[in-house]
């Protein structure tokens, strides 16, 4: 989006990326006129503001080098500092790091993890409103094809199921959730499951062994942080696909997602592999066809043009590029990649028991007009010793349009 010289100036300094990520979709869903600059030190905040003054800061507590609160105290002592809005997040909430603040003014005084949604009001009360540029479109670059490479680096993600956004108002409107209530809303939304594994494995949050799966990655995040999250993905802009031919193929590709999660826990299941690491990697197998969709809209929002053949094409060509850039730039695990790139292929290395089972089920849901039993001399089915008997129980469904998809 272009900028004029005079945009509503916000710098946002948080070197934990997640967190970061959060704090600009927050002041993008407020003023999406803003001109935001993210840093992650002190240096780089005082650098800037001595550079271009914004008209708000938003800035964590515990900054490495200059940290939150000595950053506020320089602020101040400028000749426009005493007036400048900053909403400081801060960790140390003793009667001490309180007291040192006070007389600083901090426009907030906010305690982690802070509460996203009274984040929001707050920065309504501080930035206003600017409902002309909400509506207004976003104007696309040159080609379709300029503006997918683009937004392919971006790593904006998909959109979200609809009773997702429904179980986040509710969230944010006070209904409490325990972490296995949150396992149960988020655990078929690949976006989700995602963001919140990538976050569970961030610096700030490492612990040991790495996250691969929603329930190992929520008890690291807790209700509080995992609410937060899921809130900045749920206020992006197009995270519902209005056009009916998109929405239709994101309802397909889901249909597929839930059919190839559900498939991969149960034959995990069956033969005594990880099942939930096996869910995780089907649900998430084909998250770049729904980031692809996204972009779609957006493309269409900013007054592009896409014909059938158009929107075929660039499936076709871009949604293993998309997934493929978004699971490297969100830093999943190594070994959940692995698992992911199994559904489509193999390869020739070593590989294990739940990368056969992630091949099986792609192959199971690539059938046609073919019968299960059909792929027991197959490579996969004899190195995981499946038997006739196991392949009869198969939970197997064909929806139409997933099919359709599938063979497209």
């Amino acid at each position: 989006m272009p900028f004029s010289a005079k945009a509503l100036q916000v710098l946002i300094a948080e070197a934990e990326p997640w967190t970061a990520d959060l704090l600009l979709q927050l002041v993008r869903d407020v003023r999406p006129d803003a001109r935001v600059h993210v840093v992650s030190d002190g240096e780089a905040a005082l650098a800037h503001c001595q550079k271009r003054w914004p008209a708000l800061v938003i800035a964590d507590g515990e900054l490495p080098g200059v940290d939150g609160l000595e950053l506020l105290r320089q602020l101040r002592r400028l000749p426009r500092g005493a007036q400048l809005p900053f909403v400081l997040i801060s960790g140390r909430l003793d009667v001490h790091s309180v007291r040192a603040a006070r007389p600083l003014a901090p426009a907030a005084y906010l305690a982690k993890p802070f509460n996203a949604e009274k984040l929001r009001q707050r920065l309504q009360a501080l930035l206003g409103s600017a409902k002309a540029a909400t509506n207004a479109p976003v104007r696309p670059i040159n080609s379709l094809d300029d503006y997918l490479n683009e937004r392919r680096e971006e790593g904006q993600g998909a959109p979200l199921l609809a009773e997702v956004r429904d179980a986040v108002s509710r969230c944010m409107n006070g209904e409490d959730y325990d972490l296995r209530q949150l396992e149960r809303l988020f655990s078929r939304e690949p976006q989700i499951t995602a963001r919140l594994i990538a976050a569970a494995n961030s610096a700030a949050q490492h612990q040991g062994a790495p996250c691969q799966t929603l329930r190992q990655a929520l008890p690291r995040l807790g209700v509080a942080h995992t609410l937060n999250l899921v809130l900045g993905l749920a206020i992006q802009r197009n995270v519902q696909l209005k056009d009916p031919r998109l929405a239709s193929l994101a309802q397909a590709v889901y249909a597929r997602t839930e059919q190839s999660a559900d498939l991969a826990h149960w034959l995990a299941n069956e033969l005594h592999l990880d099942a939930e690491l096996c869910f995780t990697a089907g649900l998430l197998h084909n998250i770049g066809e729904l980031a692809l969709l996204r972009s779609l809209q957006d493309w269409l929002d900013g007054g592009g043009e896409l014909d059938d053949e158009a929107i075929a094409q660039q499936m076709s060509r871009r949604a293993a590029g998309f997934g493929s850039a978004l699971r490297i730039q969100w830093r999943l695990p190594i070994g959940l990649r692995e698992l992911i790139a199994a559904f489509y292929n193999l390869g020739s290395g070593v590989f294990s028991r739940e990368a056969l089972v992630l091949n099986l089920v792609s192959e199971l849901l690539n059938l046609g007009s073919r019968q299960p039993h059909e792929l027991l001399d197959s490579r996969y089915a004899r190195l995981l010793r499946i038997d006739a008997g196991l392949l009869k129980r198969l939970p197997l469904k064909r929806p139409a349009d997933a099919q359709a998809l599938a063979t497209a």
